[in-house]
């Protein structure tokens, strides 16, 4: 089978309506289990005690709102290095979603960080970087949405993703290259320092955030298909047909 066939957005749009409800069951059935195990399975942490049950929301968030945030970057460049429009489509079916997991990350870390660091917010370089993000993925948004011409603002958006994609890397490493207080990484590709049912916990919230991220933005994504396709017969046809339906 021929993948790239699938860079056609009138051939991508039914693959998306089909991958959606995979996705999305995942994400209810990854979700049930990781807070099974974080809250009724996963012992009470001897430093933290009870407080520490936020990372299952935390860490699942904060790593989709990097790894989402690269993503986009990488459909950036497919998208000006090969005029593919459905990489543009993509790229901004991604950011909303983004941005919810990084204020996300923020609001959960600021949760946490009232109990244990006795303060919601502090200049941190892991906390600072993070905002950035944010306000990165807002800006993608606004200026996307503020360029009348779909090209340029596709282009626009494209340059953005790109250079603020450098700001992940500063985000992972942050508590490595300063001194701060957030805390170092407790699981790495080769050990965890976890106990087995906490780090079971936190990787399957972290996939029931994956699969939830891949459901929403494909159904983001066709529904720009349509906006941006609505000129071509089998758009139109699409949209009467949906039409028809409500």
């Amino acid at each position: 089978m021929n993948i790239f066939r699938f860079s056609s957005p009138q051939t991508f749009y039914p693959l998306a309506g089909k991958l959606i409800p995979v996705f999305g069951t995942l994400a209810v059935l990854c979700t049930i289990i990781g807070l099974y195990l974080g809250f009724f399975v996963a012992p009470t942490d001897a430093v933290q005690g009870e407080v520490y049950r936020i990372i299952y929301l935390h860490v699942a968030a904060a790593w989709m709102s990097m790894f989402i945030y690269l993503v986009m970057a990488f459909w950036s460049a497919i998208g000006l290095g090969l005029g593919t429009r459905l990489s543009f489509y993509m790229t901004q079916a991604l950011a909303p979603t983004g941005a919810l997991f990084c204020f996300i990350a923020l609001w959960s870390g600021a949760l946490w960080g009232r109990p244990t660091w006795g303060a919601y917010w502090v200049w941190d370089a892991r906390l600072t970087s993070q905002l950035l993000l944010l306000f990165l993925y807002f800006g993608f948004i606004a200026l996307t949405r503020s360029i009348e011409d779909p090209r340029r603002a596709d282009k626009a958006g494209a340059i953005i993703a790109l250079v603020g994609a450098v700001n992940v890397p500063i985000i992972h490493f942050s508590v490595k290259w300063w001194s701060t207080l957030h805390q170092g990484a407790s699981v790495s590709m080769t050990k965890s320092s976890m106990e087995s049912s906490m780090l079971w916990g936190m990787l399957i919230m972290a996939f029931a955030a994956w699969f939830y991220s891949l459901a929403v933005t494909l159904a983001r994504a066709r529904c720009i298909i349509l906006e941006r396709e609505r000129h071509t017969d089998w758009a139109a046809a699409e949209i009467a047909a949906k039409g028809a339906k409500a």
